[in-house]
Parts: structure tokens; C-alpha cells; sequence
């Protein structure tokens, strides 16, 4: 493997992904392996140091750097994670420890962010300076990039889409506010209205129940999802309120930001792509008319590698918009 190339990590929960990343953009080889958040943090870098050393010692050049997308709340100048509540972490030097590790440059960063930037260096906003990327998964977070350059804020949160405020009323998100996007179209809240529609509605519920092999609690998004799909009325109302959350959340986004593009990406979006359209269609009707000329609203372009990708094309200082 010749020419500039990096090594990208996505560190998740409960996978961890490390990628030889070539400067196109394409993964040449990844290896994956279940997160071991029981050993603590040295754990979880030596199998980063591992498996990257694997990859390394495969390919005919040396690395620009390894770049790390991690959930949680990142220090970007010292690469220091300072809240990684999947992990369990608080304070922890990642970026510090893997330079020395590795002998070779770290950044770490937010994995949404990570996937912000890879969809915009190689996928689906490839020449787009400014662009808004929403990823609804368990949780939902995102990315802006405007004038080309990635959106940091202050104190380097910028992104928390997730948390925008749709309802003052609405349910208790895992952050400590109501109302938030992520409480009432996140995955892990479209299982908590599932389960409760199913547990005021037996009856209607039994689609949804019969999928989850009766069992209540393993009633998930994805089998909401798929009863959705196969016309269940009692999925397909509790979508409806999805999809109405997310249309409220991107025209704030879209008046907010007003991007080029909106890429919207996620395991919901994967499983629901008919919610993409109904994004779509109603941030069209109901967003700022200035703010909506030209506008595309499209699906992320890398699926499940953004996020590698994203953090290794960091790691390799890529800035030019690539068309």
C-alpha cells in the first residue's frame, strides 16, 4: 500500500473498529473487536495499539497518524477525553497515550464529528462547504461544517444536535433536560414509546410483541422498525411521531445553519429510509424559504465506516473539499 495513508479508530460501547484508511478515502483493511469497557481504558488502548500494529505491519509505507471518534466530550487540544459516558471514562489522556504508544501523531475527536468529516472529505458532501450532518442512531448526534472548515464552538461541543429542544413538555432525556430531539426520535426513545404503546395496547401490540419474542424489554427500535415495514398500525403511528420530531429538528437546523446540503445518516434512518423523504418534504413546507433554495436533503454516502474514515482523513489533515 503505497502513498499517504492513516490509521482510523471508531470506538463505540460496544465495538471497536481500527481501519488502514489510503487518501482517497477507501478502507483497505479493518479489523474489529467487542470493546472491553469491563478492563478500563489501558485495556481498550492496548487492543487499539494491537490491532493497529496488525494493520500497520501489513502495509509497504508508514502511517500520517491515527485518528480516534469516540463518544463523549473531547478536549481537541489535548486529545484528553474528558466524558465518555458509553465507556465510563473521565479524564482520560487517549491521544497523549497512543502517540506514545504508537510513536506516530494522534487526534481524537467526537465520533459524529469523525463521520461529519468523512462524509464531507469523501461521501455525501463531497465538494460542499457547508453542510450539516445529522446521525440518528441510539443516540443522535451531528456535525456543521461551514466555509469549509468543521464547527467546534467554544469549549469544542459544537454538534450536540441531538439535544436541540422540540417540546418543553415533552420526555426526560438521558442529559437532564425534556423535550430534546434524541428523547423522542433517538433509538433508544423510539423502544421507550414502543414498549409503552405495547404495554397500554396488548392487543394492538401484538405485531410488535410477537417479533420481540414476547418479551417487552426486547422490544427495540429496529423491531419497531421492522413492524413499521410490515404495516403494523401501531409502529407505523409511533413513526409518525418520529418523523415529525425530525422534520422540527431540521428545519431548526436548516434556519440555523442554512447548509448546501443536509445529510442524514444513522441505523434509524437505515432502517426507516422512508423518513429521509419525509424530512425532506416537510423541512421543504416549513423551513425559512431563503434557507431551503437549493437545498438537498440526502442519506450519508459510507455507512457504517464514516466514522473511521472520518477519523483517519483528520488524522491526515485533509482540509480541501474533494469534488
Amino acid at each position: 500500500m503505497s502513498g499517504q495513508w492513516a490509521l482510523g479508530v471508531d470506538l463505540g460501547g460496544t465495538k471497536l473498529e481500527v481501519a488502514r484508511v489510503d487518501g482517497r478515502g477507501a478502507i483497505r483493511e479493518s479489523l474489529r473487536t467487542a470493546t472491553n469497557v469491563r478492563e478500563g481504558p489501558a485495556a481498550v488502548e492496548a487492543d487499539i495499539v494491537r490491532m493497529s500494529r496488525a494493520l500497520w505491519e501489513r502495509a509497504d509505507s508508514l502511517p500520517m497518524g491515527i485518528g480516534v471518534g469516540i463518544a463523549g466530550q473531547i478536549d481537541r487540544e489535548k486529545g484528553q477525553v474528558r466524558f465518555a459516558p458509553n465507556l465510563g471514562w473521565r479524564e482520560v489522556p487517549l491521544g497523549a497515550d497512543l502517540e506514545r504508544l504508537l510513536g506516530i501523531p494522534a487526534v481524537v475527536t467526537n465520533d459524529v464529528r469523525a463521520i461529519t468529516w468523512g462524509e464531507c472529505a469523501y461521501g455525501a458532501g463531497q465538494g460542499i462547504a457547508d453542510l450539516v450532518c445529522l446521525y440518528v442512531g441510539t443516540g443522535i448526534g451531528g456535525g456543521v461544517v461551514t466555509g469549509g472548515r468543521l464547527l467546534e464552538g467554544c469549549t469544542n461541543t459544537a454538534g450536540e444536535l441531538g439535544h436541540l429542544t422540540i417540546d418543553l413538555n415533552g420526555p426526560a432525556c438521558t442529559c437532564g433536560n425534556r423535550g430534546c430531539l434524541e428523547a423522542l426520535a433517538g433509538g433508544w426513545a423510539i423502544a421507550r414509546q414502543a414498549r409503552e404503546m405495547v404495554r397500554q395496547d396488548q392487543g394492538a401490540g401484538e405485531a410488535m410483541l410477537a417479533m420481540a419474542s414476547g418479551s417487552m424489554d426486547a422490544i427495540t427500535a429496529e423491531v419497531a422498525a421492522r413492524a413499521a415495514a410490515a404495516g403494523d398500525p401501531l409502529a407505523n403511528a409511533l413513526f409518525k411521531h418520529v418523523s415529525r420530531a425530525l422534520i422540527a429538528g431540521c428545519v431548526s437546523l436548516v434556519n440555523a445553519f442554512n447548509p448546501c446540503r443536509l445529510i442524514l445518516g444513522g441505523g434509524v434512518m437505515s432502517g426507516m429510509p422512508q423518513l429521509i423523504d419525509e424530512v425532506r418534504s416537510g423541512v421543504k413546507r416549513w423551513a425559512l424559504p431563503a434557507a431551503t433554495t437549493g437545498l438537498e436533503v440526502v442519506p450519508g454516502a459510507l455507512g457504517a465506516s464514516a466514522g473511521a474514515v472520518g477519523a483517519a482523513s483528520l488524522a491526515m489533515g485533509t482540509k480541501a473539499l474533494h469534488t
